[in-house]
């Protein structure tokens, strides 16, 4: 039986943003309920430094590392920079000390759920066209009579694939916001 493409795409990328959100809270409870609500303070370090890491799937796609299977690296990514962003969002809390914080926060969001959208989109777009090709050449279509058929298809994944066009410049403004928080808190820091 086929899946619905809610069941098959939309619910699990849903649910995987939701778990961020309410493994946030969690895990600031938790620490809260321990009394070590100060240990999130520092969360955002080891976080900042995962999402960092998962960069290596960038590296990776655009050949600046060879090691390793594009794929693997993509999962890498996803897992590391799901656990930095949870540790990030933990760091962050429910507390609103500046709005510079919750600006690079607000731009991780929206560039988790920009990555998540763009995979799905990606992938719903790649399956579509892979079945309408077996369609076609089970029909007994030629080759190049399916690839003048599926023309407009092919035309359109690969504008999909573009969509690290839209995904890039919120991750640069994340890092920007990030980075900005990061120099404020050397600046502003009580140094004693």
């Amino acid at each position: 039986m086929k899946r619905s493409v809610l069941r098959r795409d939309v619910a699990p990328l849903t649910l995987l943003f939701a778990a961020l959100v309410v493994a946030t809270i969690v895990v600031d409870a938790v620490l809260h309920r321990l009394e070590l609500a100060s240990v999130g303070r520092y969360l955002g370090i080891p976080g900042v430094l995962l999402i960092l890491l998962s960069l290596g799937y960038s590296l990776r796609k655009h050949q600046l590392l060879t090691r390793g299977q594009p794929g693997r690296w993509l999962q890498f990514h996803k897992i590391v920079a799901w656990f930095g962003s949870l540790l990030v969002l933990v760091h962050a809390g429910i507390h609103f000390h500046a709005v510079l914080p919750w600006l690079a926060t607000g731009a991780m969001l929206v560039n988790v759920a920009s990555g998540l959208t763009g995979v799905f989109l990606l992938q719903r777009a790649r399956r579509h066209v892979d079945l309408k090709k077996k369609l076609l050449l089970a029909e007994g279509l030629s080759a190049g009579a399916v690839e003048a058929r599926l023309e407009a298809d092919a035309t359109t994944l690969e504008w999909l694939k573009r969509w690290r066009t839209i995904h890039l410049p919120i991750a640069a403004a994340f890092g920007t916001l990030a980075l900005g928080h990061i120099v404020a808190v050397f600046v502003f820091w009580g140094w004693r």
